[in-house]
């Protein structure tokens, strides 16, 4: 969600998948966990600002990643089960790294062999000529 409004590494990561150096993958329920928290009042300014709407940040976002239903995770994983619907999305598409800045999720460091990385560990990481 960051890298949709603000600068920084997470909006680098977009951009490398806008430019195909990078893939993201995501799942129905996290766009839709996407949308809901574009849609609070605490982004409206920003967005508004931006000129968009909470709903063609979401739009734009979903043409630039690969969505896939991944099986639920037989037991919970993280500390907000919220953060499972990440961890089952990319041990089913197989991912180098999870890229969050959920604290939940970061504490975990790894999950099935896949390092969960800040959006600044994965730019290091992944950025070309990083």
């Amino acid at each position: 969600m960051s890298g949709l409004l603000w600068q920084g590494a997470p909006r680098r990561l977009i951009d490398a998948c806008r430019g195909q150096t990078l893939t993201l993958v995501t799942s129905p329920v996290l766009l839709a966990e996407l949308a809901e928290v574009l849609a609070r009042d605490k982004f409206a300014v920003r967005i508004l600002r931006a000129g968009l709407s909470a709903r063609a940040l979401v739009d734009d976002y979903a043409d630039i990643v690969h969505v896939i239903t991944p099986d639920a995770l037989p037991e919970a994983a993280s500390r907000d089960p919220d953060d499972d619907e990440v961890l089952a999305c990319a041990i089913a598409a197989h991912v180098d790294a999870i890229v969050s800045g959920d604290a939940d999720l970061l504490t975990l460091e790894s999950f099935h062999g896949i390092p969960i990385l800040s959006a600044r560990q994965a730019v290091q990481k992944f950025e070309p000529g990083k």
